[in-house]
């Protein structure tokens, strides 16, 4: 039953499979909001990266004309549970629609779907927020940071606030290099540095072949930047480029990168580079409110959006919990950051997959 004020859905909501390519595909390039995240591309990815199946929650008026999209990917986990996830590995997504009736439609039948499978949740990263009953927002949680990219390297420098750009005008003058590409060599490096950067965090890794296949999905619009110290990679990070955007992703360093910039000259050589494509716009991504990163990003002069999600729950379920910062894994992030690397990259990417 819809919440009061809530607009009547349309009809014609289903759940097509992935094999209805070129209308999926031809509604997320002409949709003004939406997202790589909402791309078949990246659905396509992470169901070859982690067997979590996609289901694409389809709207279409009297004509059969898509209106509406919500792709959800399955993910299952006896650590975390299971949920339909829109989408998995993403920071954005959920619903995609042509209007607010539309939209109510697709948070519908993302219900129906749940029920059918019977799996106790729905979480959208983005897009329009359902009112329907069952529906709760989440917010206070996430903030986002984007700007628009400065003319040329001098007004990129400008534009970032005296203290950071003070420590990457050092690091400019330092010996350290920075490689970009996306063959074997550059995949190997950067996932090696990922993968120390968040076992020293407490984290568990996500498997390389999830890296691998966004590389190989979207081309040209996806690739790596690292930084070196005597061509040792110290610094990395995997970006995606989505409609005059430059997205940093998956990004880490040694513990060493601290000590030379090489952050600072990671992510001020990816906005040279980004601009060098064609980009206008830095999407610095999204950090949890009151964390490190969330105030390293604020020290580059970007401004926080909050950002909102929504959750729906069958009756008598509750939130899976997948926040590393929880309190009830503050023991197991403590023991996971003393595992050797080697076992931390075999154990790892078994339980990240089931984060979502």
């Amino acid at each position: 039953m819809n919440a009061p004020n809530h607009p009547a859905a349309a009809p014609g909501v289903s759940a097509a499979p992935l094999g209805e390519a070129t209308a999926w595909d031809a509604y997320v390039a002409a949709h003004p909001a939406a997202t790589p995240f909402h791309s078949r591309m990246w659905c396509d990815a992470v169901t070859a990266a982690t067997g979590h199946r996609c289901h694409l929650v389809a709207a279409r008026d009297a004509t059969g004309a898509l209106t509406g999209i919500l792709p959800l990917h399955h993910v299952r986990s006896a650590l975390f549970g299971q949920a339909l996830v829109a989408t998995g590995f993403a920071v954005d997504g959920g619903i995609l629609a042509d209007d607010a009736a539309v939209a109510a439609t697709l948070a519908d039948g993302a219900a129906d779907v749940a029920r059918s499978l019977g799996v106790p949740s729905v979480e959208l990263r983005g897009g329009v927020l359902p009112m329907a009953e069952g529906w709760m927002r989440e917010d206070g949680v996430y903030a986002g940071f984007a700007r628009d990219l400065a003319a040329d390297d001098a007004a990129e420098l400008l534009a970032i606030p005296r203290k950071q750009r003070a420590e990457v005008r050092k690091v400019l003058e330092s010996g350290l290099t920075v490689t970009t590409g996306r063959d074997a060599a550059e995949r190997r490096d950067h996932y090696r540095v990922y993968a120390t950067s968040v076992r020293n965090l407490g984290t568990p890794v996500f498997p390389k072949r999830l890296f691998d296949a966004v590389l190989d999905a979207f081309g040209d619009d996806a690739d790596i930047l690292t930084v070196r110290e005597d061509g040792r990679a110290v610094a990395s990070v995997l970006s995606l480029y989505w409609r005059g955007a430059v997205m940093p992703y998956w990004g880490g360093g040694l513990a060493e990168a601290r000590a030379l910039r090489a952050n600072e000259l990671m992510y001020y050589a990816l906005m040279r580079h980004a601009r060098a494509k064609g980009c206008t716009r830095f999407d610095f991504g999204r950090s949890k409110v009151g964390t490190g990163p969330f105030a390293y990003k604020k020290n580059w002069g970007f401004e926080p959006r909050p950002l909102v999600y929504a959750r729906w729950l069958a009756p008598g379920e509750t939130p899976r919990d997948t926040n590393p910062t929880s309190a009830k894994y503050r023991l197991q992030v403590d023991l996971w950051k003393k595992l050797p690397l080697w076992a931390a990259n075999r154990i790892g990417p078994l339980i990240a997959r089931g984060l979502g």
